[in-house]
């Protein structure tokens, strides 16, 4: 894969797993991150991990805040001079419990934090640079959203909207900016720790390729994707999931 040296990314929730992999990809191809989460001492650490603020610099908040949002997109073009990269990495999941029963509230907090507060971001970075500049983007969804999710059925539509988002998002940015999707079955982070720990042999069995996911195989994909070796590749969900959802579980 092709260096990504002198450009920027934004990258949520970012200061453990999933987002803090992505993160790491990106700097290690050359990039400067901003990355964000909800606490400051997580935030921290993540960009002592990161290489520290030669390359890295975080901004503390919720992604459902605008403000915060706004503030996260100005760091990156007052800080590094630039915002080539977007990830949408932030999800929330506090329901647990067959979609007849889900309460309605909860299922509007997970909508609003997954699906409008991700279209919020990329709105303020298309404003503040990719419109001009261009640029690539990429949403962290599920294969959740790609199937029954049983249990987990909030979650599910919250990632089905993303990768609908992701197509609607390719259309009308190009071709100034890219525009994609991966969705990742299990990997092994604390927010999927419910579906494996303590069963993890048990978990694995279902996968072809014999084992869950680490968070540093989405990173990798991640990078791929929002670099000029996918410059024809924009609308497409890359499904990450060691061959699972073709043996039918996922």
């Amino acid at each position: 894969m092709g260096t990504l040296e002198g450009r920027t990314a934004l990258v949520t929730g970012a200061s453990r797993g999933i987002g803090l992999a992505i993160a790491r990809s990106l700097v290690g191809r050359g990039a400067r991150v901003v990355v964000t989460a909800r606490k400051p001492e997580a935030l921290a650490e993540a960009v002592g991990a990161l290489g520290g603020p030669e390359v890295a610099v975080g901004v503390a908040g919720n992604a459902g805040d605008a403000e915060h949002r706004a503030e996260a997109v100005r760091t990156a073009v007052d800080t590094f001079g630039s915002l080539d990269m977007l990830v949408g990495n932030v999800g929330i999941n506090p329901l647990y419990g067959p979609m007849v029963d889900l309460p309605l509230d909860g299922l509007r907090k997970i909508l609003d934090t997954n699906v409008v507060a991700t279209l919020g971001l990329v709105q303020e970075a298309w404003k503040a640079w990719m419109s001009e500049h261009g640029g690539s983007i990429l949403v962290v969804a599920s294969v959740a959203g790609l199937k029954a999710s049983p249990m987990i059925g909030g979650y599910g539509v919250s990632k089905a909207a993303l990768i609908n988002l992701v197509t609607q998002l390719a259309v009308e940015l190009g071709p100034k900016v890219r525009v994609n999707a991966v969705a990742p079955a299990v990997v092994k982070t604390r927010f999927a720790g419910a579906l494996y720990e303590g069963r993890e042999a048990e978990a694995a069995a279902a996968y072809p390729a014999g084992r869950l996911g680490e968070p540093e195989d989405v990173g990798e994909a991640a990078a791929y994707l929002l670099g000029d070796s996918a410059g024809w590749v924009t609308g497409q969900t890359l499904v990450l999931d060691g061959g699972a959802l073709s043996r039918g579980h996922g």
